[in-house]
């Protein structure tokens, strides 16, 4: 009975080991299967991973190249925008040199303009009336006309009388109207008495007289009248045009000496 139970123990324990072992080996082939999914699920996630990291690095290549050559297009862009920037600015210094040329060429031709102007008016005034004053009287005068006159006078006090008188008697028949007519009158008589030419030096002082009474030379022509007179021995005349001058102007200096005259013929 003891041998019996002590086989039967043995077998036991013999069945329980291989029961064991055949447990642990059940558990081991369940090990081996559970990590060689672990492993395929791996190496999936892991090529997944690889993929979407070389998807990644492509698009973020692409990303970069397209940047690369936007920002290679921009500062190509910004480099044209430059010169076409430096352009504008020469081509503003040029046009504003340009202008200044323009500026400077306008205001000489505009200085031209006005010296033109102002010589062509210097000019056209030589031949266009002025006012003159001339023994006291202030008239309006052509340029040829005073400076005919002026000759005159001229060749008057070279003391060339008969000459005078010729250039005066030349003068009054071209001027009738001149406002220097009296006093080319009167130098007429003056340069026609020095030439002892008494009768036709009346006539012209008593030309001037009767023209203008009021004129400056007027007591001078009175007096000259009777001095002409004298010459052609008609004193009575003589006398009445002495007396007549003093009442006519008494303050001038011709009248002082009609006075002087006029005693001599007491």
């Amino acid at each position: 009975m003891k041998s019996l139970r002590t086989i039967g123990s043995g077998s036991g324990l013999k069945l329980l080991v291989i029961v064991a072992l055949w447990s642990s080996m059940g558990s081991a082939s369940a090990g081996l299967f559970d990590d060689d999914d672990a492993r395929k699920a791996i190496i999936d996630l892991r090529q997944k991973v690889e993929a979407m990291r070389t998807e990644s690095d492509q698009k973020l290549a692409d990303e970069v190249r397209r940047s690369t050559d936007e920002t290679a297009q921009f500062r190509r862009s910004f480099v044209d925008l430059q010169n076409q920037l430096e352009l504008a600015k020469a081509e503003i210094a040029k046009l504003r040199g340009q202008n200044e040329q323009i500026v400077r060429d306008l205001a000489e031709v505009q200085r031209r303009e006005k010296d033109a102007l102002q010589s062509f008016d210097e000019r056209l005034r030589k031949f266009e009336p002025a006012r003159v004053t001339h023994d006291g009287r202030e008239f309006s005068a052509e340029p040829t006309e005073r400076r005919d006159f002026d000759a005159a006078m001229a060749v008057f006090r070279k003391g060339d009388f008969a000459s005078a008188q010729v250039v005066f008697v030349d003068f009054l028949n071209r001027y009738t109207t001149s406002g220097y007519r009296p006093s080319a009158l009167f130098w007429l008589g003056n340069a026609q008495y020095a030439i002892k030419d008494y009768k036709n030096a009346l006539i012209n002082f008593r030309a001037l007289t009767a023209l203008a009474a009021d004129h400056l030379r007027a007591p001078e022509a009175m007096l000259a009248i009777a001095n002409c007179l004298l010459e052609l021995k008609d004193s009575k005349t003589a006398r009445k045009t002495l007396e007549d001058l003093v009442v006519a102007f008494p303050t001038s200096e011709a009248s002082a000496a009609a006075k002087d005259r006029l005693a001599r013929f007491k």
